[in-house]
């Protein structure tokens, strides 16, 4: 029963069509009506229904309803869970961050640093920029799975929080129905599953499948009313069937009831097996609850006397528990119809956590406590959770990161046996060299073959439900790219990649050098990489020596563009300019830093790219291909007019002073200028089937030509990608730059500095 709200007129000025569910109404009133002083075990409940109210006054949802229903709804929700005072406070305070002006800060000093916790673990970010919508929604799942591995909680609140809004998504325009029935589908369900929810993954496939595929929800929902009465007809028979076989052996059953299956289950399954609707028989179940493990054996002995089992139909998730602590006898009869028949068994304990999940043992309450998942420990019903946080900090490109998350979350588990017995879960069509970096990174990076049931098997064969492998390791072995094409696990995949740059450190380190030694110029550069300035960039950039910043720049875990600017940085704020030493030092090292020693030439009011030629020939070098943004010095050629380079150039290094000129980007002409210049890239990629489809995407995405392309590709090493691309300036290059090298399967990004004959001899010329 709901109380209204406007009954308690001596603590708030309600709206008057704001309801209380009675479990809040029970805490905030006594039974005539009047504000009670609430107990010491619901005092925080009513405090944050308090706080929310008065900071949501005003605030309305698209239905028109007032805000405040919305977070009332998902404490109701967590209440339900059987949430303790901490989470249901939570669910009322979920939103307050995001949409009023209170801060985490003032959370904590009124609730406590759980429930701040709690809070910005559910908030989504809204006060940074990002370069797409894919890049913020790869963030926030980031920010939510790290609060999740403190507290398991954030989750139960963000499905609470994810469910009232889908219940409720009718009110909003198609397209954002489109996209948060898409994301609820592909992330929440399935993580409410991984979680044992089992009463919201139903409920949220079901919602998210009414939004998309409308018509197909709309035809099953009318199909499933029409022969309800059939239907339950039909069950009835069974039930007492089976009611009077248990009853007449003993067994005790606390529940025999028949249940329609989901409208989203029926529908895949009608996609599965290419079927219509009246093809599908078994679109009821038929639940047994019992009061110990023994009697679901013996009621499955009773089930299977009764109506003949399906061969191949049977499974035994109370000897083999999923993942996520399901547990249930399942198998399939044909019943006194003649039809297929589910049957399910389980104990009360096994149903409450069917139903519930991991929230029907709330981690605190067996703590004493403190809700923190210990994740270093053997709980397996945290694998894939301690998994997902292993790679996703790998996986900087956001694309990748959210399609590695969904296809995460959706695999269907297989189980697979250590030659001692231990069980292992993997991800539907998981491989040995899986299941061995499941074991230990070492193992893996060391494997030489697999036995799978005694036998020989070839790496890349997919395990299957109930194998027992055995890894055969040698000192002598590393991984090899190749197994990248068949490893499925992110988890697998992420260390063969961190092998490889590690065993590649020297090329990497090599690499990194040149392209530092190329931009700050060769004059001195041994002396730079040993000085202070050089260590303190390292540190800056989150190295410990200069070699692993100069590998992490080969890499292409760092950017060319912030090394150099904060080896400047670094270099003014070690040595104060006002010595002539330092003065000289920094002359010195400024040159190489292209920190132009030499007069910048005036800006032109005219519409000339570049200015400081005006009145002469000139052309853009082929040999670096400078672009806008960049410093540049003008050479005098012959007969040619002048060159214009990029400072530190190779071609720079022996040509005479007396041909050098002072030259500069006009920005005038930059601002209404829609010239595109032409840039030379090679990058070094692991080899697969889609690589240069990724490649070509992030250039698409911005608005960049290619009009060159050319792939080399060796059998078990990186292939090698030479492209021409067209851009505008330096900036829209080193955002490009970004993207690309984020991409996991990019082992290498440069830029090349010479280009063939025939195109250096077609360089655009400007005449003024």
């Amino acid at each position: 029963m709901n109380a209204p709200l406007s009954s308690i007129a001596n603590l708030y000025t309600p709206p008057t069509d704001l309801t209380l569910p009675s479990w809040l109404s029970d805490c905030l009133l006594n039974s005539d009506g009047t504000a009670r002083t609430p107990g010491n075990d619901t005092h925080l409940i009513c405090r944050a229904f308090q706080f929310a109210y008065e900071l949501h006054q005003g605030q309305y949802r698209k239905s028109g309803e007032p805000y405040i229903a919305h977070p009332v709804a998902v404490a109701s929700l967590l209440r339900d869970l059987g949430g303790d005072s901490t989470t249901i406070a939570a669910g009322f305070l979920h939103d307050v961050v995001e949409d009023t002006h209170v801060s985490p800060e003032q959370i904590e000093a009124e609730f406590g640093v759980e429930v701040r916790c709690l809070v910005e673990g559910v908030t989504k970010l809204s006060s940074f920029n990002f370069s797409s919508k894919t890049e913020r929604q790869a963030e926030n799942f980031r920010r939510m799975f790290l609060a999740m591995a403190k507290d398991i909680r954030v989750i139960i609140v963000k499905l609470a929080d994810r469910l009232h809004n889908m219940r409720t998504l009718e009110h909003l325009l198609p397209e954002k129905q489109q996209h948060i029935a898409q994301e609820t589908r592909e992330i929440f369900a399935p993580l409410a599953n991984r979680l044992g929810i089992g009463r919201f993954k139903w409920e949220l496939e079901d919602l998210s499948f009414k939004y998309l595929e409308p018509d197909a929800y709309r035809k099953i929902q009318t199909l499933v009313a029409e022969r309800r009465s059939d239907r339950e007809e039909r069950i009835e028979q069974v039930l007492e069937t089976l009611r009077q076989r248990l009853r007449e052996l003993g067994i005790n059953v606390w529940e025999l009831k028949g249940r329609p299956k989901h409208l989203y289950s029926i529908y895949q399954k009608m996609q599965r097996q290419q079927k219509e609707f009246h093809e599908i028989y078994d679109i009821a179940a038929v639940r047994i609850i019992n009061d110990s493990k023994d009697s679901c054996y013996r009621a499955l002995a009773v089930v299977h006397d009764v109506f003949k089992p399906i061969p191949g139909r049977f499974k035994d998730y109370i000897g083999l528990p999923k993942p996520n602590r399901y547990q249930s006898l399942h198998t399939t009869v044909v019943g006194s119809t003649g039809r297929p028949l589910e049957v399910q068994i389980r104990t009360l304990e096994m149903h409450r956590i069917a139903e519930y999940g991991i929230a029907a043992h709330w981690k605190y309450k067996e703590t004493g406590g403190s809700s923190a998942i210990n994740l270093s420990s053997e709980d397996e019903k945290f694998t894939w959770l301690r998994q997902l946080l292993e790679w996703q900090n790998d996986l900087k490109d956001a694309q990748e990161y959210y399609e590695n998350l969904r296809e995460n979350l959706f695999d269907d588990d297989i189980y697979v046996f250590t030659p001692q017995g231990d069980v292992m879960s993997l991800a539907r069509g998981a491989t040995p060299v899986d299941f061995a970096y499941r074991i230990h990174t070492e193992v893996g990076n060391h494997m030489k073959g697999a036995r799978v049931n005694e036998r020989w098997s070839v790496l890349d064969a997919p395990l299957h439900n109930g194998d027992i492998v055995e890894i055969l390791t040698s000192k002598n072995s590393h991984p090899s790219l190749d197994w990248l094409n068949f490893a499925v696990t992110p988890s697998a995949r992420n260390r063969i990649r961190q092998w490889y740059k590690r065993s590649h450190r020297d090329e990497n380190v090599t690499r990194g050098r040149d392209l530092l030694e190329k931009e700050v110029g060769r004059s001195g550069f041994d002396t730079l990489l040993k000085s202070e300035p050089m260590q303190v960039v390292a540190e800056r950039c989150n190295y410990q020596t200069v070699d692993d910043l100069l590998a992490a720049l080969g890499y292409g875990e760092v950017t060319l563009n912030a090394v150099v600017n904060r080896l400047r940085e670094a270099i003014r704020a070690l040595q104060p300019i006002e010595t002539v030493e330092t003065a000289s030092y920094l002359e010195r090292e400024g040159e190489a830093l292209a920190l132009p020693a030499r007069s910048t030439p005036s800006t032109s009011s005219s519409n000339a790219p570049i200015v400081g030629v005006e009145g002469l020939m000139h052309f853009l070098a082929g040999c670096c291909n400078p672009v806008p943004g960049e410093p540049i010095v003008g050479v005098v050629t012959r007969g040619r007019g002048i060159s214009i380079h990029r400072q530190g150039c190779n071609n720079l290094d022996h040509t005479m002073g007396d041909r050098l000129i002072p030259v500069g980007w006009n920005p005038v002409a930059e601002t209404g200028r829609a010239t595109s210049y032409r840039v030379n890239i090679r990058v070094e990629v692991i080899d697969r089937v889609g690589i240069m489809k990724d490649i070509l995407a992030k250039l698409s995405d911005q608005n960049i030509n290619v009009c060159r392309a050319e792939v080399t590709t060796n059998t078990g090493k990186p292939a090698l990608i030479n492209l021409g691309i067209e851009i505008r300036d330096r900036n829209q290059l080193e955002r490009t730059f970004n993207q690309i090298r984020q991409m996991s399967d990019v082992l290498s990004l440069r830029r090349l500095g010479e280009v063939s004959e025939t195109t250096a001899k077609t360089e655009t010329a400007y005449a003024s």
